[in-house]
């Protein structure tokens, strides 16, 4: 495993040594921050992390994202993305990520074009490829490369070679956007996002970890981790109830399935 893993990562070296220069999209998750890691110590100078911070993008992660670079010693830049704005986005349509990846990575291309930077990266590992994610097109029709993949990086090859190098992410959770709370469908708006966005950090607050509060009218359905469940059940239910309340929810349910990323898909296998 350790010789397997030592291959993958002289692979990325090499892609990277091949780019020259690279512009990456930067949100401070294991991926993106293995990534940044790696491009900054094979280019130095000649790469640049780009986070953009959003209503959909939790100020907590922005300043996560920000100590991360400082930490790791590459070129970063934060950026406004507008999501919202972007015509049928709140909608919520079923390929809902596809036009938040092209205003996103648009806006990387942009940069890089002024950077005199030819490539835009991005954080995609080998198990994206098991979940519907209609963001990877617009990453193609954009010419957005994945280094990570093309090296042959799983999710856990990620972690272990983060914990290998001393990253502080190798076991911080997965996070995605806030838009992903809601079934596909549901109108997202300002309120709803901050209504959502309120509820998962008070619940942090508690000290829990893995989290999701998924969005359903007046219900708010909660997915935890193994750990995060039983410390409910046993002994934060009430709390944890009159938190989520008082964010405006009337009814709060614990979701027997736990967390697992992409919840929101399995409503399309089901019509598949």
């Amino acid at each position: 495993m350790e010789r397997r893993l030592e291959e993958k990562q002289e692979a990325l070296e090499q892609i990277l040594r091949e780019i020259g220069g690279c512009v990456i999209g930067f949100s401070g998750g294991v991926d993106s921050t293995l990534l940044f890691a790696m491009a900054a110590g094979v280019l130095g100078d000649r790469a640049l992390a780009v986070t953009a911070t959003s209503e959909t993008y939790p100020e907590r992660e922005l300043h996560e994202a920000e100590s991360l670079a400082a930490h790791l010693g590459g070129r970063h830049r934060v950026i406004i993305s507008e999501e919202l704005d972007i015509p049928g986005f709140t909608q919520n349509p079923v390929d809902r990520c596809y036009h938040c990846k092209m205003e996103l990575f648009g806006k990387l291309k942009a940069i890089a074009d002024v950077e005199g930077i030819s490539a835009v990266l991005d954080g995609s590992n080998l198990d994206d490829r098991s979940d519907y994610r209609p963001g990877r097109q617009a990453l193609r029709e954009l010419g957005v490369r994945s280094p990570l993949e093309e090296a042959g990086f799983t999710k856990e090859d990620i972690r272990a070679l983060s914990k290998e190098l001393g990253l502080p992410t190798w076991n911080k959770p997965a996070f995605a956007c806030l838009s992903s709370r809601f079934p596909y469908g549901t109108e997202i708006t300002r309120d709803k996002i901050s209504q959502v966005g309120r509820a998962e950090e008070s619940l942090r607050e508690l000290g829990l970890r893995i989290l999701r509060v998924r969005h359903h009218g007046d219900v708010a359905r909660i997915e935890l981790g193994e750990d995060e469940f039983s410390q409910v059940v046993n002994s934060l239910r009430n709390e944890v109830v009159a938190r989520v309340k008082a964010t405006g929810y009337a009814y709060v349910a614990l979701d027997l399935q736990g967390y697992r990323t992409g919840a929101m898909n399995e409503v399309l296998e089901v019509a598949a």
